[in-house]
């Protein structure tokens, strides 16, 4: 018998590209799509059935560190990030999965942040997760691990997504930040539990990042930092980019001045933040107060309620028109 969840961790051993690709052809049965890629992968020297029996491995390994598999047709698999052109077949979670469907901003900067984008790291993390919001980076050096930091010293969840397994802290030095993320967040990883981290694995993780997220707040970033990556892919996605603005004098956020250059909008403050996301900032920012943001019933008043008509459906485009909202903004709604 055909088994989707075993099917979706098979296509997830596949390229990238490929799997891209099947999803733009329509992907309605995975069986037959992993079937499909038969003869391309016997290039390769593997067949269906090697990666069925590698995905049963995963699946085994998983159980054995509590970790879960939310493949991509699940309910609780992400609805923001379900949205982008090549979302992960399977996400493996180890932490809270409720936490990923959470409004959420990703901080992300560089691995070799100054003082400076440290201390603006931690403090517009912490501020994030006070108003209710899930912060969410990659547990890097640096900018990132500032980020899950400030999240939690704020009493809120984070999210790391890691390029290697979750079961595989790096860098290893940040063990203890990672299980307290895991505690009241998740680490979110496409890559099946025991995979190391590998250099090709850190741009791929950026787009879940993006994918995540409502925004993206660069807070410092070189001519040729990875962050500027994660921007573009934000951008590609449809998500907001903002920047947090750096000293001239060392050259350490040329990168993040030339977005500024380009359009992206400058962050001093965690208001900044908050009034580039609009109502789904406000929303958020109740979280944890009143529970507005989980048992808040419908607004007549919201302006995308106020472009529907009951029993009518309309594609994002349409009530983007009708509602003079941005589509990030309609699909955190």
């Amino acid at each position: 018998m055909a088994d989707p969840l075993l099917d979706l961790v098979a296509l997830s051993f596949l390229p990238l590209s490929w799997w891209r690709q099947l999803l733009a052809n329509g992907l309605l049965d995975t069986r037959t799509a992993l079937d499909s890629c038969a003869e391309a992968l016997s290039a390769r020297h593997t067949t269906p059935q090697a990666l069925r029996g590698r995905a049963e491995r995963a699946l085994a390994a998983a159980r054995s560190r509590q970790i879960e598999a939310v493949p991509w047709q699940d309910s609780r698999y992400p609805a923001l990030l379900a949205t982008i052109p090549d979302p992960p077949s399977v996400l493996w979670v180890r932490g809270e999965i409720p936490v990923l469907m959470r409004p959420a901003v990703a901080l992300v900067g560089s691995r070799a942040g100054s003082p400076y984008a440290v201390a603006v790291s931690h403090q517009l993390a912490r501020g994030l997760a006070e108003r209710g919001l899930v912060v969410t980076s990659g547990l890097a050096r640096g900018v990132d691990s500032a980020a899950h930091q400030g999240a939690l010293d704020g009493g809120g969840p984070t999210v790391a997504v890691l390029g290697s397994g979750t079961d595989i802290v790096y860098p290893p030095e940040h063990a203890a930040l990672a299980a307290g993320v895991a505690g009241c967040g998740a680490l979110v990883s496409e890559f099946a539990p025991g995979t190391r981290p590998h250099p090709r694995f850190f741009p791929r993780r950026n787009r879940i990042i993006s994918g995540l997220s409502l925004a993206v707040v660069v807070v410092e970033a070189g001519e040729k930092s990875g962050s500027l990556i994660t921007a573009r892919l934000a951008l590609d996605q449809g998500r907001d980019v903002l920047v947090v603005p750096g000293s001239v004098l060392a050259g350490r956020n040329r990168g993040g001045h030339a977005l500024i250059r380009d359009g992206a909008k400058i962050v001093e403050t965690v208001d900044d933040i908050l009034e580039e996301l609009g109502v789904a900032g406000r929303v958020a920012a109740t979280a944890g107060k009143e529970g507005a943001s989980e048992e808040r019933g419908p607004d007549e008043a919201d302006p995308v309620l106020k472009s529907l008509v009951r029993g009518e459906p309309r594609d994002l485009d349409q009530v983007a028109a009708q509602s003079g909202l941005p589509a990030t903004r309609i699909l955190a709604c």
